[in-house]
């Protein structure tokens, strides 16, 4: 059927629009010289017309990189995409000097044309269909890359979409609803502990109307893809010719010989930009952000000239070295860096200690600019964060496992290359167990209230040099016991939901709710990050993978969801004053560089409004009566919360605490405890509660003693008086239960005389 000349002009139109496509064109760096065949798949027709086009080379920020393209006769392999070489650690220890890139490398070519949303959940149910499907448990709803099937087989949450049928017949299509530039397809097999099943080869066809379709070619013979060899890395499929068409179909060839046709899957592709489309709307943010995946070296640039446009509120630091020798980088925002002051409370965030869990390191990223240009701005909210609070941001506690994914990118890093430590210790269970070490304490102890509930020491097997526990893990508790946090979030990815202690459950159950004594503040801090995040927020959002947490209002105690021996969490609490969570930040463990501005904008009030919650209970200064002086380890313990805190250095200290009244009684070694009742009310600030603690007459001779003095006779006799008075209560006791004593002897023989 021949074109008529309004569908040739309407094509034309389109293709120059794509030629155009500035906007994904301009990670992709080409050269001046280069140029790439695009395809224009027509509605009216079953031939697709092909034209040459010269793409222009900018020079805006990169995208997330991906993978290269390299045709072959028959076959597409996967390849990364070229990217600048990643130094292991500091320039000056390459003297300066950057790698040059290689011939070859420059002469790579690529459309860096992001995902549709397979795996980021962009792409609807309704807009993925299959030929056929096993059971709904494996519909074309699950063919999904990276999704997480659950330990039972056959119920309605598997691990990718599988065929009813093993025939070359099948296939998955998804709509893109508009025209778009499809790039490649990556595959991957079926996430199961049951079985193993993925596709070694398919083909990929293209179609405007879902009716007419065209296989794609490699010259003259249809293009065979080269698909999965296990069911768990991705492999990226780059089309020989980059081709616009609304949908796709991936049509299975050959599969695991023991298996059948099962797949998970993401689409590459440039959406055709529309000017009559209204549509189209900018989904991004409006914050001016550095939206993008930084590597080790880009990290230090970044953070370095945060610190350049914000020296009075920025101070970097480091805290340790990962296995391979990197920083582990901290930059402390506050109005008076490198500096506790007395009275204002330290705060956290720490980010990527799964290597693979991308976003949280650049939403830090992202957090530490927003602060520094929100206050040149004068953002009162921000200011007041940054005059009221000490903040330390860790964007990176696992550097060596994130360079590990950054290498593979976004897309081909799979669910778990970069988790672990270089040295394969995952890094959210090799803290100390002290959960279990309070607990066995408990149950041997004739009087519970006996046993300590907090800054319970690390075990002496955790501290020998053979110990199994990595320089990041060493390196961040070194970190907590310098500074006195009070509250902390752990950000990770791959999930929707908000977990809090206790991570870990009694005798190590697979799951079972283990509550804290400070239960109901631990699930207001996770109600207050999951209810202000965009997509935790959204009653009509799709399950990540397969349990849904909104039926608990995406929050869940961390036994509850799966016990963690050895958490970060867990041992803040136990070992520190610091009250953290997870916070599982989305589906997603590494989405494309083009979803930052919008996870950015998903997240943004929720890491506000959770630093803001650090304001909340009681706070002071503990002192010594007659030298005003702070005292530093006074134990300041609450009625009715079997969780104890200590003050600072300084004498200071802060009590996380719910709206309410509240009995506090605090005690240090060598002085009388002292008690005062403390209200905390609705108002996002904390209620003032000091303490000034007597010395005991013993301390008091210890002192003068250590230091050589004369005892004064005052003391001596303050001494004789407590002495005297300590025995008097003795005597008085003695007497008293000597009277109770005979006075029912005398009612016993007048009874027997009666």
């Amino acid at each position: 059927m021949q074109l008529t000349e309004r569908n040739m002009e309407k094509s034309l139109c389109t293709l120059a629009a794509v030629i155009f496509l500035g906007g994904f064109f301009d990670a992709a760096q080409l050269t001046d010289d280069t140029t790439t065949e695009v395809h224009l798949l027509l509605n009216s027709t079953s031939t697709a017309a092909s034209v040459t086009v010269q793409l222009q080379h900018h020079s805006t920020a990169k995208t997330t990189p991906t993978a290269a393209q390299k045709l072959h006769t028959t076959a597409v392999t996967t390849k990364k995409l070229h990217r600048k070489n990643i130094s292991r650690d500091s320039e000056e220890e390459n003297n300066g000097e950057k790698k040059p890139a290689s011939k070859t490398d420059e002469k790579k070519t690529q459309l860096d044309c992001p995902p549709l949303g397979l795996e980021s959940l962009r792409v609807d149910d309704s807009q993925i269909r299959a030929s056929s499907s096993q059971r709904s448990g494996l519909g074309p709803h699950r063919g999904r890359l990276n999704i997480q099937s659950g330990i039972s087989d056959g119920d309605l949450y598997d691990g990718a979409w599988c065929a009813a049928y093993k025939d070359q017949n099948q296939w998955l299509e998804v709509d893109a609803i508009y025209l778009t530039l499809f790039t490649g397809v990556v595959l991957q097999g079926k996430n199961s502990i049951w079985s193993w099943d993925w596709v070694h080869t398919y083909k990929v066809q293209l179609s405007n109307d879902s009716v007419t379709w065209k296989t794609c070619m490699n010259g003259t013979e249809e293009a065979i893809f080269e698909g999965n060899q296990n069911a768990w890395s991705p492999v990226l499929g780059v089309l020989p010719v980059p081709t616009v068409a609304r949908f796709i179909r991936i049509n299975p060839q050959t599969w695991y010989i023991n298996g059948t046709v099962c797949l998970r899957a993401e689409i590459l592709g440039c959406r055709v930009h529309d000017p009559g489309d209204s549509s189209e709307q900018d989904l991004g943010s409006k914050d001016p952000l550095d939206f993008r995946h930084h590597n080790y070296n880009e990290m230090r640039k970044f953070m370095k000239s945060v610190t350049k446009e914000c020296p009075d509120i920025t101070r970097i630091y480091t805290i340790g070295k990962s296995y391979t020798g990197l920083k582990l980088y901290v930059m402390e925002i506050s109005d008076n860096p490198g500096k506790h002051e007395l009275g204002e409370p330290e705060f956290r965030y720490v980010a990527g200690m799964h290597g693979n869990e991308a976003l949280g390191r650049e939403l830090v990223l992202n957090l530490m600019q927003y602060l520094c240009k929100e206050y040149k701005k004068g953002n009162q909210r921000v200011v007041r964060l940054v005059t009221d609070t000490r903040i330390h941001l860790l964007p990176s506690m696992n550097p060596d496992g994130y360079e590990e994914a950054y290498k593979k990118g976004s897309e081909l890093a799979g669910w778990a290359e970069g988790r672990y430590s270089f040295e394969g210790i995952d890094l959210n269970s090799n803290f100390p167990d002290l959960n279990n070490i309070m607990w066995d304490a408990e149950e041997m102890a004739i009087d519970k209230s006996k046993v300590s509930n907090h800054y319970i020491p690390i075990p002496e097997y955790y501290t020998q040099e053979d110990a199994m526990v990595s320089p990041e893990t060493r390196a961040v508790i070194s970190w907590m016991e310098d500074i006195p946090f009070v509250l902390s979030a752990n950000l990770h990815g791959g999930e929707l939901v908000v977990s809090y202690p206790f991570d870990c459950t009694v005798g190590w159950a697979p799951q079972e709710d283990t509550p804290t004594t400070d239960n109901a503040f631990f699930r207001w801090l996770a109600t207050v990050y999951a209810s202000t995040n965009l997509v935790m927020a959204n009653p009509n959002r799709r399950l990540c993978h397969h349990e849904d947490f909104q039926v608990h209002n995406n929050i869940i105690n961390g036994g509850a969801w799966h016990t963690v021996p050895g958490s970060m969490n867990d041992f803040s609490y136990m070992h520190t004053n610091c009250f953290e969570v997870t916070v599982e930040l989305s589906c997603d463990k590494y989405p494309h560089a083009s979803e930052l501005p919008i996870e950015w904008e998903n997240n943004k009030e929720s890491l506000l409004v959770y630093m803001e919650q650090i304001h909340r209970g009681i706070k002071g200064v503990v002192r010594d009566k007659m030298t005003k002086q702070g005292i530093s380890d006074a134990v300041i313990k609450v009625e009715d919360h079997d969780h104890d805190i200590r003050s600072a250095v300084d004498g200071d200290y802060w009590r996380l605490l719910n709206p309410g009244e509240y009995k506090v009684v605090v005690w240090a070694e060598g002085y009388f405890p002292s008690m005062r009742r403390c209200h905390v009310g609705m108002q996002p600030r904390a209620t003032i509660c000091d303490f000034t603690l007597t010395k005991t007459p013993l301390q008091r001779l210890k002192e003068i003693r250590a230091k050589g003095l004369k005892i004064p006779q005052d003391f001596l006799q303050l001494r004789l008086r407590a002495l005297r008075l300590r025995k008097l209560r003795a005597t008085t006791k003695v007497l008293n239960q000597r009277r109770v004593g005979q006075r029912t002897l005398q009612e016993e023989r007048k009874a027997r005389g009666a």
